[in-house]
């Protein structure tokens, strides 16, 4: 089997295993570095004679995830200022449908190297799947106003990516009228912002656990750039930033970022920052992303774009209770807390009456789920104008606490149940059988359009339940919480 392909930009050589080929770390935009720091995504240099693509490229500057997430989460680093690759597992065939993979990690963290997201069973199902890497934290997304540094630098490295699947997949063996694009957390919020702006590249979107309520105003987005500049000694600009390496201003960042999810206090950070708990994230710029997502796609954008969106039904669980902060959780914590995150004390108090069995820690993880992600997918179904499709991840995870958590879907999605981040979270013998099923709604929607149950309408709201058992269709799961909002 020849693995030699010829890219827009010179040959790579892959690698085969189990009759599936793999090309690891191809550059999609030059190293964003020096001249290029902070500036827009630009082509790559062609290079000469065949470039070895068996192992992973540079993955993004980036902080490591804190203790225990560090376990939960394993998040290779990999040095390098040719950060900006991709990474691709194709099966033999021509014409094929393709899936192009935005990680997640708080627009901070993550890479197209973790374990899970190996793609080889995808393509063994008849999918390319493609895997990115994109700029994060200060790099990717800090707001320096001025025209030598664009706001949402790490959504436009995606639109690069994407333009070169585009441009180079069919040699692959790819179909380029075929592509879905799909991605958890920060990526599938990255997904719902890509939906918004109609640009052409793709005919699917899955957005996992992340819809379009995320963006921040210019103005709260600043407020983020002139703390970190401050406790750095700096001028809040793309130059002044470009005197300290990235790693000088990783340890800064990390800290801004932990306090606004620790306090997302509106009256310090701006209300579109507290809203989401986290401190660098895309800014509506008036260019790329003229406005929120959800809001765009309600006015009929990515109508041409057939949509599946959902979440875990206990997402915040995640990120309360493997630390224990969910058993310091005083009732009056629950308030100020999901107060900072957007939640009315109507409501509140509502979900305290409805729910008096739940603790503390219990009753804000729910809430902030409903807040953060069940009720923005919800949103972002209604408004869609396209066809659209909602699924719920049920399943909950045999290790203490964590419950139906966020990220727990991702090794049932990928069928990659042996990896360990599916292992640290799910268990060592999370069902099979839950993970064949998942994995072929993704595989159907990506080739046919059609995940396998009935598409979304607002009136009886059909969302297929991932539970591990029947997996049933159920209509508006826990109707009277979402209506609360």
């Amino acid at each position: 089997m020849d693995t030699v392909v010829h890219t827009a930009y010179g040959k790579v050589r892959g690698s085969v295993k189990d009759g599936i080929r793999s090309y690891l770390g191809i550059p999609y935009a030059a190293p964003p570095f020096g001249a290029r720091r902070f500036a827009p995504p630009g082509p790559p240099d062609p290079w000469d004679g065949v470039r070895d693509a068996t192992s992973f490229g540079p993955t993004a500057p980036k902080p490591g995830y804190p203790s225990p997430y560090n376990v939960l989460l394993p998040d290779p680093e990999i040095p390098g200022e040719d950060c900006l690759n991709l990474n691709i597992w194709a099966p033999e065939g021509d014409g094929l449908p393709v899936m192009v993979w935005i990680h997640g990690g708080a627009f901070r963290n993550g890479s197209g190297s973790v374990a899970v997201y190996n793609g080889a069973n995808f393509a063994r199902d008849g999918v390319i799947c493609v895997t990115i890497n994109y700029r994060l934290g200060v790099e990717g997304f800090a707001y320096l106003p001025g025209a030598a540094a664009p706001a949402n630098r790490g959504l436009r490295d995606q639109i690069a990516a994407l333009t070169w699947v585009r441009d180079n997949i069919a040699a692959f063996g790819g179909d380029p009228g075929n592509v879905t694009v799909f991605g958890e957390s920060a990526g599938g919020m990255s997904v719902s912002a890509l939906l918004s702006l109609d640009l052409g590249l793709f005919r699917r979107a899955i957005a996992q656990s992340g819809a379009g309520n995320v963006a921040q105003t210019p103005d709260d987005a600043l407020l983020v750039t002139k703390e970190i500049a401050a406790r750095l000694g700096v001028e809040p600009t793309a130059e002044g930033f470009a005197a300290l390496d990235p790693d000088t201003i990783m340890p800064v960042q990390t800290a801004v970022s932990q306090e606004v999810a620790a306090l997302p206090d509106p009256g310090r950070w701006g209300a579109s920052t507290a809203s989401t708990g986290m401190a660098l994230i895309p800014v509506v710029d008036d260019d790329l992303l003229a406005r929120r997502p959800e809001e765009a796609v309600a006015d009929g954008a990515g109508r041409d774009v057939d949509l599946l969106v959902g979440y875990t039904a206990e997402e915040f669980r995640l990120f309360l209770f493997p630390t224990g902060l969910a058993g310091a959780i005083t009732p009056e914590l629950v308030g100020v807390s999901a107060a900072g995150l957007g939640a009315p004390p109507s409501v509140v108090a509502a979900y305290r009456a409805a729910h008096p069995e739940l603790t503390a820690g219990e009753l804000l993880a729910t809430l902030i789920t409903d807040a953060l992600f069940r009720v923005p997918a919800n949103r972002l179904a209604e408004g869609h104008a396209g066809r659209t499709w909602m699924y719920e991840f049920g399943w909950r995870s045999p290790i203490d606490g964590l419950g139906a958590c966020h990220a727990l879907e991702l090794g049932f999605v990928f069928d990659n149940l042996g990896a360990p981040d599916t292992i640290e979270l799910a268990g060592e013998n999370p069902p099979q059988a839950l993970a064949d099923v998942m994995h072929k709604a993704w595989v159907d929607f990506a080739t046919h359009g059609d995940p396998g149950w009935r598409a979304f309408d607002p009136d009886e709201r059909p969302v297929k339940v991932f539970d591990g058992g029947r997996n049933p269709v159920v209509f508006d799961p826990r109707g009277e919480d979402r209506r609360r909002w």
